[in-house]
């Protein structure tokens, strides 16, 4: 096959290039490096099959003609800055709908017909029902990074139906392990280097999350497109699992054999539009025969000792 990577140069786009080459296919990666990074490429450039094409996808012309050839797109280029959206509402629109809107008319242009889309489990704001599954009902939306997403997910599902594509639309949880260049594991242990002996925590610590293994995404989304043949195919991604963020906090102390004074912010949020309690329901994706490999401290630890060994990421970040 030959795949198409819009953010292909950052955190989950790079490790599944790097999966779907180890398997003989043809990948091209279109990244503008804003947060992407070339070293994460290093891998894929190893291939014969990998071409890199540095671009963005608000340019719809040279997205249209990167693309060509190309037989299913992954659309993993995003604004992910949740926690700031209300500084910069406009970026949100832009980079995750338009930016989606101009993907999918570049797939007309090419021909291609397939697409995966990187959507959140963000999009069902504040539900009252855990875990939440993918048939909830309409959710109000409490982010402009949850409603922007939601946004995209609307124009597949129409491009489906309006132009005989095939959508696969991923609801993720937050994402863990190697790459990962943001997030509460990067966050707290950049404080930590800075401050060993004290570390400040946005809201109260009782904010519950899931988490999930970035091979373990990378796997669920390809036992999906491999398993689920429907016109729009609308899978939660994550754990069947949970942890309070007081939780990972232990962790990742004991890991670094520190006992800092916790200084919390207070409140159930720790920013504007950040859910309390995210935990989705995975049976759908679970019923193809997937299941993770690590548990979330697994994963947390894991994410830790990557960033470890790799703290360029935190001089290129901070």
């Amino acid at each position: 096959m030959r795949y198409f990577i819009t953010g292909g140069a950052g955190f989950v786009g790079s490790s599944l290039a790097d999966r779907l080459l180890e398997d003989g296919n043809e990948v091209t990666v279109y990244d503008n490096l804003s947060t992407g990074s070339e070293r994460f490429l290093e891998h894929a450039r190893t291939f014969d099959g990998f071409k890199f094409v540095k671009g963005d996808t608000l340019d719809p012309q040279p997205l249209a003609g990167a693309m060509r050839g190309c037989e299913f797109v992954f659309h993993l280029a995003a604004n992910a800055d949740v926690r700031f959206g209300t500084d910069h509402p406009r970026k949100d629109l832009e980079q995750n709908t338009i930016a989606t809107f101009n993907v999918l008319e570049a797939m007309r242009a090419a021909g291609t017909r397939r697409i995966a889309f990187s959507s959140t489990g963000s999009i069902y704001g504040e539900p009252d029902v855990f875990p939440t599954p993918e048939d909830y009902k309409f959710p109000v939306q409490t982010s402009l990074y949850g409603a922007s997403k939601l946004a995209g997910e609307g124009l597949i599902q129409a491009y489906c139906g309006g132009f005989g594509f095939q959508g696969y639309i991923f609801r993720f949880v937050s994402i863990l392990g190697e790459r990962y260049t943001h997030g509460h594991v990067f966050d707290f242990y950049a404080k930590l280097l800075k401050n060993p002996a004290e570390l400040e925590i946005l809201g109260d610590g009782r904010q519950r999350k899931s988490y999930l293994y970035i091979q373990d995404c990378i796997a669920a989304m390809r036992a999906v497109i491999e398993k689920s043949g429907a016109t729009v195919n609308i899978y939660n991604l994550g754990a069947d699992e949970y942890c309070e963020v007081r939780d990972s906090i232990g962790w990742i102390t004991k890991e670094l054999n520190l006992r800092p004074a916790l200084k919390y912010g207070g409140g159930k949020r720790g920013w504007i539009g950040d859910s309390p309690f995210i935990f989705l329901d995975t049976k759908k994706v679970r019923a193809l025969g997937w299941k993770p490999a690590l548990t979330i401290e697994q994963a947390v630890i894991r994410t830790l000792s990557w960033l470890r060994q790799n703290q360029w990421v935190l001089e290129r970040r901070l």
